[in-house]
């Protein structure tokens, strides 16, 4: 029997995160704003019709939203998130095979299920989602991956919000309306190519001689037309793959100058990158941090830089992790510049429990440990930023602008929706 494969996607994951709460937004234009509420990156059906481009800088399109009073909102990731977490654990209920793909997409192992209707079955997850969640979503089946990815730009514009392709009939007519670039494992430079050389469609393709694609697109490629053909060769990955490296970095709002306003930055990015490493129980070996200034021509004067050091012996200490990034900022800082972006990347991660002890670094005292555990314990439970460590920087000057940031819902105590009867 073959495999099934699902794509569960949540629809305008932000724009739909943002309306869960505030029921007065559906079936209104709503748009959420990049970092520093500079572009575009998301849009309820509603706004898309009104003609708001994907990618579009929002001072362009101000009066077009004040015109047609188009909600906005900044990003709120935190938020974002949290929801994200809460519809990957709730499809566990439905399948033991989960593999999160992306913030909004989760391919599905629903084969096992027999005797079921695989697209009622679907049907029953996502009224599901929606009633434990709040969020809608949309799921294609196919016997591949590829072609479940396929099957769930299908299904966004289909009746119950699901589609089947492993039992369409209309597989290669599909196939033939899909451009060769909107394949799953084709960018855009293949695409390029194969259209040179004739391919157009997802069935140009499909159909393409084994020899042909392995000689212009390598094993790889002759995957990708197995997928389409119908043959699985890409299985769910129920474990992700270890990370190398954890990168925090942010676009100023505003050009940053001083070096103590820098230093801010930096430790709060060095902080945040500690904590991810903590949550999945990894230490680093290295550190990189990084400044630079506008990369566009005719912006003042340019300069770029960074420094890898290496810490004594692995570890997640935030304390740590900030006082050698403060080191490495002040080694490559250079005054009358003016920084545009900053960022702190660790390097050489491992897991914790896997790490060869290294002689000559100083022992882990069980005090830090300990300090370490209360501090992320509070800020889990009381919101991220309940406690943090001291810098003398200057005040929140570089953080990102976020004028039209919703309520942390689910993320802060203080913001918990109130119920009233």
């Amino acid at each position: 029997m073959p495999r099934i494969f699902g794509l569960a996607d949540c629809n305008n994951f932000y724009v739909s995160c943002e309306r869960v709460f505030d029921p007065t937004l559906k079936r209104r234009p709503v748009v959420v704003l990049s970092n520093n509420d500079g572009c575009i990156i998301a849009r309820s059906e509603e706004a898309k019709a009104l003609g708001i481009p994907m990618g579009a800088a929002f001072f362009e399109v101000r009066s077009l939203i004040r015109r047609h009073r188009v909600e906005v909102f900044s990003s709120n990731y935190a938020l974002y998130g949290d929801m994200s977490q809460r519809v990957m654990e709730s499809f566990a209920a439905f399948t033991p095979e989960v593999e999160v793909y992306s913030i909004d997409e989760a391919f599905l192992g629903l084969d096992g299920f027999s005797g079921r209707d695989i697209a009622a079955y679907c049907r029953e997850i996502r009224a599901k989602i929606g009633q434990w969640v709040g969020l809608p979503i949309s799921i294609g089946t196919a016997e591949t991956k590829t072609l479940a990815k396929l099957a769930a730009r299908l299904a966004k514009k289909s009746p119950g919000g699901v589609f089947d392709l492993s039992s369409s009939p209309l597989r290669r007519r599909l196939l033939a309306a899909t451009e060769v670039g909107d394949v799953w494992g084709v960018g855009s430079r293949l695409a390029r190519m194969l259209k040179a050389n004739g391919v157009h469609s997802a069935l140009d393709l499909h159909d393409a001689p084994d020899a042909w694609i392995r000689k212009r697109m390598a094993v790889t490629g002759l995957r990708t037309a197995m997928e389409l053909r119908g043959v699985s060769c890409i299985d769910l990955e129920r474990q992700p793959p270890p990370r190398q490296t954890t990168v925090v970095s942010r676009t100023f709002a505003r050009p940053v100058e001083r070096l103590d306003e820098l230093g801010d930055a930096v430790s709060t990015f060095a902080a945040r990158a500690a904590e991810k490493l903590r949550r999945e129980r990894l230490v680093a070996g290295n550190v990189a941090v990084f400044i630079t200034t506008g990369r566009f021509a005719g912006e003042e004067r340019r300069y770029a830089n960074g420094a890898t050091i290496a810490f004594p012996g692995p570890t997640s200490h935030g304390g740590e992790i900030i006082r050698v990034a403060l080191g490495g900022l002040e080694r490559i800082y250079r005054p009358g510049y003016r920084y545009k972006k900053a960022g702190v990347m660790l390097l050489d991660l491992a897991a914790e429990d896997r790490q060869q002890p290294d002689l000559f670094a100083p022992p882990a005292r069980e005090r830090d440990r300990r300090v370490i555990k209360a501090l992320d314990d509070i800020n889990r439970n009381l919101g991220r930023g309940t406690i943090r460590y001291g810098w003398p920087g200057a005040g929140p000057g570089w953080r990102m602008q976020q004028r039209r940031l919703s309520p942390g819902y689910t993320t802060r105590w203080t913001d918990l929706p109130v119920a009233r009867g």
